[in-house]
């Protein structure tokens, strides 16, 4: 196994893809627990997943893809968490969403199609299965998607004329793993080559207004408990920049919790072989 092979492994295909909007990336896949009859292991599981109580109903988690929000990088690649997740007990869906490269990707569209997903994805879960738990998810994501995930679960922070402004979030928590916490941070670092640029029209000092609306860093705390995963031997978005968010976000007033895996990298934390996979595992339970 090498680093970032998580990015091409194949991934049993979902079980529906739902679509959240009329435009051709606002899709989303979903994978349920296999049937409590049949058996629940998967990759990076040692154990089966405990059958679900009559009455009971699986957590949803909505899961954005990372990829420094650029067009070449597509939600295919979170195919076997999803089927480890799904495996360990959890309704998973990961919505696909305009990106940098496209016809209405970045600053705004991008935000646009967070937001929709967030107000109607988990109606249209629970319409699809009345075994899911819809009502709070969890929202995720990994690296930048980690970044969409801690702005979804910030909006109701935003301003009272910001067409994504939600009164209140309806999720249970968030976890991000390796996510790009900070935009502005990403901005002067120069991660992703220019990412940050790219995806906002180019830098704070240019457009302060959109950083402001866009930059969880910007807009703490978010509305739900935190739990932030990182690698601390991440080459792509450094751990630092997790402990950094988690640090202000308790001093805003938020609960926020930083797990610093030492040794593990950018992608391990998205991949159910790595020994990264339990304490990721254990995270999305906590959540949960």
């Amino acid at each position: 196994m090498t680093p970032g092979d998580v990015l091409t492994r194949a991934a049993r295909p979902p079980d529906l893809v739902l679509r959240y909007g009329p435009r051709p990336d606002q899709v989303a896949d979903l994978r349920l627990p296999p049937n409590p009859a049949e058996p629940a292991g998967g990759p990076g599981q040692t154990e089966p997943a405990a059958p679900r109580r009559p009455g009971a109903r699986w957590p949803l988690v909505l899961f954005w893809h990372g990829g420094f929000w650029r067009s070449a990088y597509d939600r295919s690649h979170t195919g076997p968490l999803a089927e480890a997740m799904a495996a360990a007990g959890f309704a998973v869906c990961t919505p696909e969403y305009r990106r940098t490269g496209q016809e209405g990707g970045g600053w705004p569209g991008t935000f646009d199609d967070v937001a929709l997903a967030c107000d109607q994805l988990p109606g249209l879960v629970a319409e699809a299965s009345d075994a899911v738990s819809a009502d709070r998810p969890v929202l995720a994501g990994h690296s930048a998607g980690g970044q969409l995930a801690l702005w979804a679960a910030s909006r109701p922070r935003l301003p009272g004329g910001s067409p994504w402004r939600a009164e209140f979030v309806s999720a249970r928590a968030v976890v991000s793993l390796a996510g790009v916490c900070d935009l502005a941070a990403c901005y002067r670092q120069g991660l992703g080559a220019g990412a940050a640029a790219e995806l906002m029209g180019g830098g704070p000092a240019g457009h302060p207004g959109r950083y402001d609306s866009a930059d969880p860093a910007a807009l703490l705390p978010a509305g739900v408990p935190v739990r932030l995963v990182h690698g601390s031997a991440d080459d792509r978005v450094p751990a630092q920049m997790s402990v950094d968010y988690a640090r202000r976000a308790e001093a805003a007033g938020g609960q926020a919790d930083c797990t610093v895996l030492p040794g593990a990298g950018h992608f391990d934390v998205i991949d159910p072989l790595s020994p990264a996979w339990p304490h990721v595992l254990a995270a999305f339970r906590a959540a949960a």
